[in-house]
């Protein structure tokens, strides 16, 4: 009898602690999912930027042409087609990069924090992303850095804005010597090279 009860004690001491180290594994696991999960904002922003630089240099290459060899008449209908192109772009890449951003995540940072936090530095993590304080303190930095930018352009314009200009107008007229004269619709700005004399007739 004695003997019976000690085997089933043992039994359960057993399961029980498979069942704590079970727990223990799969908690680890939930903390990581849970810490993806936290970060999905900042991935989905990492995805957009991703999407959304090209488009920049796009419109940024743009810009120029519009400005110096489009027709007045033709440049707005021109920037909204191009406007339309750009948003096209976007339209389908922001899904796809989000979608493959939030996907990877799971098996390139999870492995990582797995690998390197242990249970108690998760729960930790978890605990300061979850926090009110650091929630409120995102949640602001957007309006402190629109408002910070807002200032220093206003302050700095002054000074900046006649270095951007002489830049912008030193490197139109590079292009154009570069071109013969494309941009300005004219001949380049380098002189004529010098012509010999005709030699009298004697």
């Amino acid at each position: 009898m004695k003997l019976t009860k000690t085997v089933w004690a043992a039994a359960i001491a057993s399961t029980l602690m498979a069942t704590s180290l079970g727990a223990h594994a799969e908690s680890k696991k939930e903390l990581v999912q849970k810490l993806l999960t936290l970060q999905q904002p900042a991935l989905e922003g990492t995805a957009r930027g991703l999407a959304e630089n090209p488009a920049r240099q796009l419109a940024g290459a743009a810009q120029p042409v519009l400005a110096q060899a489009v027709p007045e008449d033709k440049r707005e209908a021109t920037a909204k087609q191009i406007d339309a192109e750009i948003r096209k772009y976007l339209d389908v890449a922001i899904p796809v990069l989000r979608s493959t951003t939030v996907k990877l995540s799971q098996s390139v940072i999870g492995p990582m924090f797995e690998e390197r936090f242990t249970e108690d530095e998760l729960r930790q993590l978890v605990t300061m992303l979850e926090s009110p304080v650091l929630k409120k303190y995102q949640g602001l930095l957007p309006e402190m850095s629109n408002a910070l930018v807002e200032k220093v352009v206003q302050e700095a314009r002054p000074q900046v804005d006649p270095k951007l200009q002489a830049a912008q107008q030193n490197i139109r007229k590079i292009l154009d010597t570069a071109t013969g004269g494309k941009l300005s619709g004219g001949q380049s700005s380098q002189p004529a090279p010098a012509t010999k004399p005709v030699p009298a007739k004697k």
